[in-house]
């Protein structure tokens, strides 16, 4: 597998003379991989899903798709590599959901010109993936937040991007929708060969679902690699300083873990 996202020593703050929210980090993706990015709040998860999607520029490193460094790279032509799908969505207007999707095929458009037929089709084909074609004529809105978070997801799909970042994809939502974004991530990483990066604090999620994690502390990188070698209880004590239990499920077939309290 070759690697599609790549960070080299990147670093950024918000404040020039503050202490970077991002220190040092480097990390491989691997294509058609799902990476997690786990830490406590503060620990600069949402940064370094924006230093990857090109939102903010690193003080120091470089970030690179296929050995290409983004910031050579066109508004545009990062649009059609990486598509984001931030934590929450709001919208000013009172935009249907085809409306909502639509918006996902803005990189493949030339200057002042309108949605075709293909990209109808294409929008279209989205919703069908990820279970909303029924809400095509609903006012964005009107919509659960589990139906509007695969809504975005659907509108990051038909952006066509060979990569998804995720920003606490199941933030705020209830145990039945957590379960189907899940799965829905799942099945589109499977079907489609979709690479991603979520980032959650969730560790159950990111045993369910990451192939890889990436654990993140005060802005740098604790320890990387496969999701059963770095989700562990030393490490889970170390991240939030707290007692797990960590185990293999037999009937859930992935790590499971059990919080059991502060550690001492």
């Amino acid at each position: 597998m070759n690697a599609v996202l790549h960070a080299a020593d990147v670093a950024f703050a918000y404040d020039r003379r503050g202490r970077p929210v991002v220190d040092g980090v480097t990390l491989t993706v691997q294509r058609g991989t799902i990476a997690g990015l786990l830490g406590p709040n503060g620990s600069g998860k949402t940064t370094l899903l924006r230093l990857l999607s090109g939102v903010v520029t690193p003080a120091r490193g470089t970030v690179t798709i296929d050995g290409v460094p983004i910031a050579a790279l066109s508004r545009r032509e990062m649009a059609r590599r990486i598509a984001i799908v931030p934590q929450e969505t709001h919208s000013t207007f009172d935009f249907s959901v085809l409306e909502i999707v639509l918006m996902g095929r803005y990189p493949h458009l030339g200057a002042f010109e309108l949605e075709g037929k293909d990209d109808v089709a294409i929008a279209r084909e989205a919703m069908a993936a990820t279970g909303t074609a029924a809400f095509e004529s609903r006012r964005f809105a009107t919509l659960s937040g589990g139906e509007k978070q695969r809504v975005v997801i659907a509108s990051a799909l038909a952006q066509s991007s060979e990569i998804l970042l995720l920003d606490e994809p199941t933030a705020s939502l209830d145990l039945g929708f957590q379960f189907e974004i899940a799965a829905l991530l799942a099945r589109l990483n499977r079907e489609r060969g979709v690479t991603m990066v979520v980032s959650t604090h969730d560790l159950n999620l990111a045993a369910t679902l990451c192939t890889e994690l990436v654990l993140l502390k005060a802005g740098r990188v604790l320890a990387d690699g496969p999701t059963e070698r770095v989700l562990n209880v030393d490490s889970i004590r170390t991240l939030y300083g707290v007692e797990a239990d960590v185990a293999k499920h037999p009937r859930a077939g992935h790590l499971t873990v059990v919080p059991i309290g502060r550690a001492d």
